[in-house]
């Protein structure tokens, strides 16, 4: 049987592999394959295999077709990007923070297609407020719209993540959450992206980073609820120097929803070692030491050089559990990152014969095989 070649533009053979920040020998490798093989397919000296051109467009997060481009296609997030580094807009995304938009903006779009095929009407809440709205009346109308009060009274600052999870999907919003693209890929970058929001009247999305510190979601989600909110899609890295309005009132809304600024001010103390005001803040406020002390930067009562070398100090106490830990099992954290919602539509109308199992399995990220494994917990 004659070696199907494919025609594709040796230019954009490199294009996808420096997109993509992998070396010859890192694709190679991906590739099972030789890094003088690899360089002769983006001089043009020797064709790619069919096989071998669908291998490279997957392991380096870009559609088939663009392979066989004439031109460089435009890189561009298919919505807003909103990400600052000292205030300043970001140039490039990562091929990964592509990927991962896409794939969220698939499993949207048929969630979307499901709930207008059974004539679902529109949220209110979607776009209630815009960018020149007050944060104080948005988190009020939050509070109600999700029926919880100005904070919990017990529990943790993870029982309340996770209470929150459940209350804003039973409004409706899907929240889907990664910290990769699956096995032997790169974690999704931190320092570029936490979070990004979705704000459509019928299905709308928050996609959480779960490479971030679990101290951070929190506040993530609720910074991302803003987006929903103002009607305001968008990819944010949660970034305290931006400029823009919108970050600027999310972060607000985020700030006051889960630490009301007043009663924050009257049980802050001037200690002679700042930090020593946040256990006794947590336990009140049932949030996180991490939002805790983004909002005493909010009000000056520490500097950007003592917030930033704590959160430091976090990040280096999330990570080193991190490694120390075994983590859940594969269908422990496949569920923990698959909206609710949209796996019992996609179950449902998987067993109902309505949607292939491969289908399925690209839309909930597992194999066709394993969905019956992967449905035990739900009721139907």
């Amino acid at each position: 049987m004659a070696t199907a070649y494919a025609q594709v533009n040796p230019n954009l053979i490199r294009w996808a592999r420096e997109r993509a920040d992998l070396s010859l020998g890192m694709l190679a490798t991906k590739l099972q394959t030789t890094e003088e093989k690899v360089s002769a397919w983006e001089n043009g000296e020797k064709p790619i295999t069919m096989r071998k051109a669908m291998e490279l467009a997957e392991k380096t997060y870009v559609p088939f077709g663009y392979l066989f481009l004439r031109e460089q296609p435009e890189d561009k997030l298919p919505i807003p990007d909103l990400r600052t580094v000292d205030g300043e807009p970001l140039r490039k995304p990562s091929a990964e923070l592509y990927k991962v938009v896409q794939n969220t903006l698939t499993k949207q779009a048929w969630y979307k297609e499901y709930l207008t095929d059974q004539g679902t009407e529109p949220l209110s809440f979607v776009g209630r407020f815009n960018i020149n709205s007050s944060a104080i009346d948005i988190v009020n109308d939050m509070r109600n719209e999700l029926g919880v009060p100005p904070h919990p009274t017990r529990g943790n600052w993870e029982d309340y993540h996770k209470d929150l999870i459940k209350k804003i999907e039973n409004i409706g919003v899907l929240i889907m959450r990664q910290s990769n693209l699956g096995h032997h890929t790169k974690p999704l970058f931190v320092n570029e992206f936490r979070g990004f929001a979705i704000a459509d009247e019928i299905a709308p999305v928050i996609f959480i980073n779960l490479a971030d510190a679990p101290v951070a979601r929190l506040f993530t989600l609720i910074h991302e609820l803003a987006h929903i909110w103002i009607g305001q899609s968008g990819v944010s890295d949660g970034s305290d120097s931006t400029h823009r309005k919108e970050e600027i009132l999310c972060n607000a809304v985020a700030a006051e929803f889960l630490v009301p600024g007043e009663e924050f001010k009257s049980y802050w103390q001037q200690l002679e070692d700042w930090k020593d005001n946040l256990a006794g803040l947590e336990s009140h406020f049932h949030v996180s030491q991490w939002v805790l002390a983004r909002r005493a930067l909010t009000f000056r009562f520490i500097s950007q050089n003592e917030y930033h070398r704590f959160i430091q100090f976090l990040k280096k106490q999330y990570d080193e559990r991190e490694r120390k830990g075994t983590g859940p099992s594969y269908y422990v954290t496949l569920k923990s990152q698959t909206s609710e919602r949209l796996a019992r539509a996609v179950l449902s109308e998987t067993l109902s014969g309505k949607v292939l199992l491969r289908d399925a399995g690209q839309l909930l990220g597992i194999k066709p095989d394993k969905i019956n494994k992967f449905a035990k917990g739900y009721d139907f």
